[in-house]
């Protein structure tokens, strides 16, 4: 059989930790894997930034993009490289400039998910222009923002539209709150939205590819602990997640993206779903972070080898058609627009490539993740964020973490 190697390209940005990880499981993986008619190996390299010509070759099959949600150089290179040489990247590049939170909280409710409800108000001030004053003395209303607030009810959240780490996120517990967090928003377009409260469970479902994993969530945490190591929600209550966050991401061609929803009594509201490039650091995921190494693996080989083609266009009508149905049951609706979403990341074939050619990925991982390598990886994520009086002890919190999921999880 002819030999042929596929590169995985790695658009990174401040990311140390896994990216050292995944580069040296694929090393021990040595893939050489029969594809139709030849034999494929893969190579991966660190994407570097600097000028390019629009009609140059682009050599990588995949791209893992962790940065170009902000850095603007590396994104229209990954457009470029979509359109002109059939590139595969995680995720859509033009999904991720366009579709806000505010977005994604609209064609969710189009479908019927459980969002709480949800204000936009104009921002408290403006980006001076010449035609601003001429515009908002024509056009802009006067407006009470405590009607606003008695009709959402209170406690709510004013957060920006578009998101970004929790940044200018306040919870309001009374009017008066709400005014003084409004003053303060300055230039920020923001929502308003209602509180589920009382919740009894937070949970992030974080989806790569068809691969899913529930992580419970302690927001007031501090950032270490955030992230818990035990999940206690049913089965069912597993599977109706995986289907909300499948249907997300394939509803917005998003490969990596996390999904957070809180449970009220039997039921459960996604609140903030539009992160298509997720936390992946160990300082944050510790437990759970050799299962994202290793999803990104799984999805990254099987992409590049079987030649995935990128999805260019987003295609809603399928989901519209079945939110048109009157009279489908809410748990029905979601498995039917699950069942697309799963279609469309190719599940059935991509739980057989990696069973046939990536069986021996957990063994490899157990090891690796209990090597002074993997250790030293830690170490430098630490290092980078934290004093350097405690950059031992969170070094051994969070190894001794990973070391825990081998010793649950990673001889599974």
């Amino acid at each position: 059989m002819a030999e042929s190697t596929r590169w995985i390209g790695l658009s990174l940005g401040a990311d140390i930790c896994w990216p050292i990880c995944y580069e040296e499981l694929m090393r021990r993986l040595d893939l050489a894997i029969p594809h139709k008619k030849e034999t494929v190996k893969l190579a991966v390299e660190r994407l570097t930034i600097e000028p390019f010509d629009l009609k140059q070759a682009c050599k990588y099959t995949v791209v893992i993009d962790r940065l170009t949600h902000w850095f603007h150089t590396s994104r229209e290179w990954i457009k470029k490289a979509v359109l002109m040489d059939d590139l595969y990247v995680f995720n859509n590049p033009w999904s991720i400039q366009s579709m806000e939170k505010h977005t994604s909280y609209c064609a969710m409710m189009k479908l019927g998910m459980k969002i709480p409800e949800t204000w936009m108000i104009p921002p408290k001030d403006y980006e001076p222009s010449n035609d601003l004053r001429p515009t908002l003395m024509s056009y802009a209303r006067l407006f009470d923002l405590g009607k606003i607030g008695d009709s959402l009810g209170y406690p709510m959240f004013m957060k920006p539209y578009d998101g970004g780490a929790w940044v200018g996120v306040s919870k309001i517990d009374n009017e008066s709150a709400l005014r003084a967090s409004y003053e303060q928003s300055g230039k920020r377009v923001m929502h308003l939205q209602s509180a589920v409260n009382p919740f009894d469970r937070f949970v992030r479902t974080i989806g790569l590819g068809p691969q899913t994993r529930f992580v419970s969530y302690d927001p007031g945490a501090p950032l270490h602990d955030r992230y818990m190591m035990d999940i206690d929600i049913s089965d069912e209550e597993k599977q109706l997640l995986a289907d909300i966050t499948l249907t997300i991401n394939a509803f917005f061609g998003w490969d990596f993206n996390s999904c957070e929803a809180l449970r009220q009594g039997t039921e459960w509201y996604p609140i903030d779903y539009a992160n298509p490039c997720p936390d992946s650091q160990v300082t944050s995921l510790h437990y759970h972070f050799p299962w994202l190494v290793k999803a990104n693996i799984r999805w990254s080989v099987y992409c590049a080898v079987t030649q995935r083609q990128m999805r260019k266009n987003l295609d809603w009508e399928p989901f519209y058609k079945i939110a048109a149905e009157p009279d489908m049951p809410y748990r029905e609706r979601i498995a039917a627009y699950a069942a697309i979403a799963r279609k469309r990341f190719e599940t059935d074939r991509f739980e057989e490539f990696c069973a046939k050619h990536l069986s021996h990925l957990d063994e490899i991982a157990y090891e690796f993740f209990g090597t002074d390598m993997c250790r030293d990886a830690v170490r430098k994520k630490v290092a980078a964020l934290f004093p350097a009086h405690e950059v031992d002890s969170f070094t051994e919190l969070f190894f001794g973490r990973i070391q825990k999921w081998r010793d649950q999880e990673g001889k599974a």
